[in-house]
């Protein structure tokens, strides 16, 4: 049975990118709304199902490695929240064992590939903390399950994922984002993630099910973040700002609030809309999804009053 949910007649569709090795799917799905309701862009990089056959066959071990490596089903609740506020939304269709949509494209553990570089591979040699950490531009190690491919991996094909998956999801991104801001004077990316959980969620010190982060203020006008931990202290939800998760890539390359443009990351524990064991949806996906629906009509308003006072502080 399809995960998918059905798009909303209100809404114009636009694939892009391809998925390498693929059937001809799509890298990525955006879900234009024809009247730009609202002036957020909700984004889901990491959800990605859409697995080619050749990459499965050069994972040791695919059927533990890719639910880990997953935002695991975290675009289930996205699409009811946009269908609930007509906000944009933009899911990327390939996993994040291909490639990391929240990586740079010089984030790059070169051990990992063979071959001489060329087309969209840089030869920059030094790697990022999160490549040698085994969670670069292509995910390497994992912990519990060490090495996730059977060889190094081609620099044609590494290459390929940047042209064809990497760049047409952010130039997309970036393309959206920009009409919202054309359209209402502001905008704001809310740049939708998952995590496990970070502890027990009962007694004194419970872990929290939701993280905001904005890069320590430089992504994100600081009224929006304190409105998004407003409403979720209102409706009881646990949340944390900026630990232990406070973006990356995507807030970091598309974050310009100078420009009129916000990047806003929301981490949600899966707990609270998976199923007991963390890999299937649950009862709670509707629950979270009013949660953040309203969350992403607070922000809407938020950016809607920044805009207008920025346009009379500018007159």
């Amino acid at each position: 049975m399809s995960t998918r949910k059905p798009v909303s007649l209100d809404s114009q569709v636009q694939e892009g990118g391809l998925i390498p090795g693929g059937e001809g799917q799509p890298a990525y799905v955006l879900q234009r709304p024809r009247k730009l309701a609202i002036p957020v862009l909700i984004a889901v990089p990491h959800a990605g199902r859409d697995y080619p056959a050749n990459l499965v066959k050069a994972m040791r071990h695919p059927v533990e490695a890719a639910p880990r490596l997953e935002d695991r089903y975290v675009d289930l609740v996205a699409r009811e929240v946009a269908q609930a506020t007509g906000a944009a939304l933009l899911v990327a269709n390939a996993p994040r064992a291909m490639i990391d949509l929240n990586r740079s494209p010089e984030d790059v553990d070169w051990d990992m590939v063979s071959g001489p570089r060329s087309g969209g591979v840089r030869s920059r040699l030094a790697a990022g903390r999160r490549s040698r950490s085994g969670l670069g531009l292509v995910p390497r190690r994992l912990p519990g399950l060490g090495e996730l491919w059977r060889q190094r991996l081609p620099a044609a094909d590494l290459a390929q994922r940047i042209e064809q998956v990497h760049a047409p999801y952010h130039l997309a991104l970036s393309q959206m984002l920009e009409s919202l801001r054309d359209r209402w004077g502001a905008a704001l990316l809310l740049d939708i993630h998952s995590m496990p959980p970070l502890g027990p969620k009962t007694g004194e010190g419970a872990a929290v099910d939701f993280v905001i982060g904005d890069r320590f203020g430089a992504s994100c006008e600081s009224h929006l973040v304190a409105a998004a931990m407003d409403h979720l202290d209102l409706h009881g939800a646990r949340a944390a700002h900026n630990r232990p998760y406070a973006g990356g890539y995507v807030l970091d390359r598309h974050g310009a609030p100078a420009r009129g443009l916000s990047a806003m990351q929301l981490e949600v524990c899966r707990a609270t809309y998976l199923d007991p064991h963390l890999r299937e949806p649950g009862d709670g996906v509707d629950g979270v999804a009013q949660l953040v629906a309203g969350l992403v009509r607070r922000l809407a308003d938020e950016v809607t009053k920044g805009a207008q006072g920025f346009a009379q502080a500018a007159e």
